[in-house]
């Protein structure tokens, strides 16, 4: 590529969202348009990234650098590996599908709403990207202003509870990795993660390290007992901001513990893989049976999504290739499946005015389109074979099977929860007479809520039936930083 690539991914959306202000609610139509300019524009000038990566090259590629803070050896360093490329394109392809979600909803405030994804799209972006430890905590924190904003502005009655909790949850966790960084830089001098990556380091120190990264990541991600900002802040977010808070920001956190924990601290993660474990697997088991009782469509899928994330962290902390490539497949296939659902959730609420299960009932009765696409995100997210969610989760349960029986047997629960709770809902929302008056009236999905769903259930789709060009992306990738994870590796450095 004979141009920065990987900067005009990250600064063209930030700069279309720059535009979509400028034009304001006064010019509410012109902003609708610019925004999804914006966001077309910012998958197109991303395509290229697949099109040309090396799939059989093992380390960073499209690589920019340039000095920021020279006083500091702060650089403007960024590159990709094949997890990168699957991410920004995830997230690259929601702006797009929240930006189009949005166009008619939104009636308030448009201009500053469609800004905060487009910018919120960039920052993401950037932290996908930066292979300077400073500069990746810049666009990490960065991301929680303009999700903040969104729950705060455009959320449900408890929005300013939820948007705080949010906001300090993930500040407060984050503020520990910032200290391991600036102890790292100590050590090497400057704050290059590849610097990080051959840096030796004792085994107390490592810990220490992998623990205030766990504290930030296991936040982000959700990790039990840290999520529950998670359900208050996907019930109050509007379903623009439920849809990325879901579909990319949690994986921010499984992004962190692949880029930062295993290759900086391999013999912690190593020595600290079983409690990383456990803590996954009650995830899996205990939020799914949360997930059970839930009254409030939107929480249910919010438990779901804690359920599913603890997949991620299962496979990554198993140090196979095969269950890390599960984990990096299970968010790609999280982010189509938990955001189609909270638009469907969406499209009904915003006929109905309500996200209560005992509300509904024979919706399919009058909503028979929507009703077919609703099903099969249900059944994706349940796990069913041909979609997207059993691709990631099976590697993973192989992946275990290998190096316990119960941690399989206990990750494979996840298959019977997750039918349980998603088709309880799904038969009690869709299925039966019409319930009241309010179902009486609904009318089918229109063009726009068709094109939004039905591009997720062709990547759904897509996905389970072939999902091998996105693990031909990872394998060298997961086998980079597999090596870079090796046992005694950096004691060994040491000597």
């Amino acid at each position: 590529m004979n141009y920065p690539i990987l900067s005009v991914v990250i600064w063209l959306p930030i700069a279309a969202g720059l535009v979509v202000l400028a034009a304001g609610d006064r010019h509410a139509g012109v902003a609708r348009v610019i925004a999804l300019v914006g966001a077309i524009a910012g998958l197109l000038v991303a395509l290229p990234l697949w099109t040309h990566f090396d799939r059989i090259a093992s380390g960073f590629q499209f690589i920019e650098f340039a000095p920021w803070i020279v006083t500091f050896n702060v650089n403007y360093h960024l590159g990709i590996d094949g997890i990168s490329l699957l991410l920004i394109l995830l997230n690259c392809i929601t702006t797009v599908l929240v930006v189009v979600a949005g166009r008619e909803v939104i009636q308030q405030r448009v201009a500053q709403y469609m800004a905060a994804f487009l910018i919120l799209s960039g920052l993401m972006n950037g932290v996908f990207c930066a292979l300077d430890a400073l500069l990746f905590y810049v666009f990490f924190e960065a991301t929680l202003i303009p999700m903040f904003i969104v729950i705060g502005v455009w959320g449900g009655p408890n929005r300013v509870y939820a948007a705080v909790k949010f906001f300090l949850y993930t500040l407060m966790g984050s503020l520990l990795s910032l200290v391991a960084l600036i102890y790292l830089y100590s050590v090497a001098g400057s704050f290059s993660l590849l610097d990080f990556y051959e840096l030796p380091l004792p085994l107390q120190p490592q810990i220490l390290i992998f623990m205030a990264f766990l504290v930030a990541f296991a936040v982000k991600v959700p990790m039990w007992p840290v999520h529950t900002w998670l359900p208050d802040a996907h019930v109050e977010a509007p379903t623009g901001g439920s849809v990325v808070l879901a579909a990319i920001m949690l994986k921010l956190g499984g992004y962190g513990f692949l880029r930062l924990s295993l290759p900086i601290v391999p013999d912690a993660s190593h020595a600290l893989a079983e409690f990383v474990i456990a803590l996954s697997l009650i995830a899996v088991v205990y939020i799914g049976l949360v997930a059970l009782v839930q009254a409030d469509m939107k929480k249910l899928i919010a438990y779901s999504s804690v359920s599913h994330m603890g997949f991620v962290t299962l496979g990554i902390f198993i140090f196979s290739a095969q269950g890390m490539e599960g984990a990096i497949l299970q968010m790609v296939s999280h982010g189509f499946v938990s955001g189609a659902l909270f638009l469907c959730v969406g499209v009904m609420y915003e006929r109905v005015h309500s996200r209560q299960i005992a509300d509904y009932g024979g919706v399919v009765n009058k909503m028979p389109v929507f009703a077919a696409l609703f099903m099969l995100f249900a059944m994706a997210n349940s796990g069913l074979p041909g979609t997207s969610g059993f691709v990631g989760e099976w590697l993973v349960i192989l992946a275990s099977m290998k190096v316990s029986f119960w941690y399989a047997a206990l990750a494979g629960s996840t298959l019977v929860f997750g039918a349980a709770y998603t088709l309880w809902m799904y038969k009690r929302v869709v299925f039966g007479a019409v319930a009241n008056h309010h179902i009486e009236e609904l009318a089918d999905v229109n063009k726009r809520e068709i094109f939004v769903l039905g591009v997720l259930a062709l990547l759904v789709l897509g996905m389970g039936l072939y999902p091998a060009p996105l693990g031909e992306v990872l394998h060298e990738s997961v086998n980079e930083i597999l090596r870079l994870a090796a046992p005694g590796r950096k004691l060994l450095m040491g000597m």
